[in-house]
Order: C-alpha cells, then structure tokens, then sequence
C-alpha cells in the first residue's frame, strides 16, 4: 500500500536506499555493456592468427578498478582488457564508455 512520508530522516533514508538502487542498476549496465564488447571484438578476431598459431586477440583479464562519473553518481568500474596483437579489426576506444567519463583512480580526469 503506498503513504505519504512525512518524516524528514525516513525521507532521507528512503532516498539513500533509492539511490543505490540506482547506482547498483547503473554499474551492472555498465559491466554488461563493457562486455558485450569485448565479447564482439574478441569473437570477430577469433580466426586470426599469427605465424605460429596463437590468436591475434585474447582476453587478458580485468584493468585496475576506476572510478567513473555517471548520472547516477559515481560508481566503481573495472573495465574488460584485451591482448590484441595487429588484428585487422581494430577497436580504438569503447563506445559504452568514453574516455571523457573515464577518471584516474585520484578521482581526477586522465
């Protein structure tokens, strides 16, 4: 059943909640975006291979932990990295996260 709240601290409390809904829902479209991605890119070079044998492009892990600035606040991100050693279908940048958003683990832009 819904009802007004009219106290100030449970107000703030249901915000408080409210809002890491929101940030916990934002961080997981990130992660999933991210790795849509690398699964597409990794996927797309996965015939390609050097002289003796070993893919050109592979997974390698996960990067350090970032902080990134959304519109949900700020949330921690740790973004897919891939070894790509001279495929042909490069990928410059990720398009889910631009590099403008992306901050230094001080907190500042990079």
């Amino acid at each position: 059943m819904l009802r007004v709240i009219q106290d100030e601290a449970e107000r703030a409390e249901f915000a408080e909640v409210l809002d890491e809904i929101v940030r916990d829902g934002a961080r997981r479209m990130l992660a999933a975006a991210l790795e849509s991605e690398v699964d597409t890119h990794v996927g797309g070079a996965k015939e390609e291979r050097d002289d003796k044998g070993p893919a050109l492009v592979t997974r390698n892990g996960k990067a350090r932990p970032r902080s990134v600035v959304t519109g949900a606040g700020a949330l921690e991100a740790q973004t897919p990295r891939v070894n790509d050693k001279g495929s042909t279908s490069k990928v410059s940048a990720s398009a889910s996260l631009a590099r403008s958003c992306r901050l230094s683990r001080a907190g500042r832009p990079r």
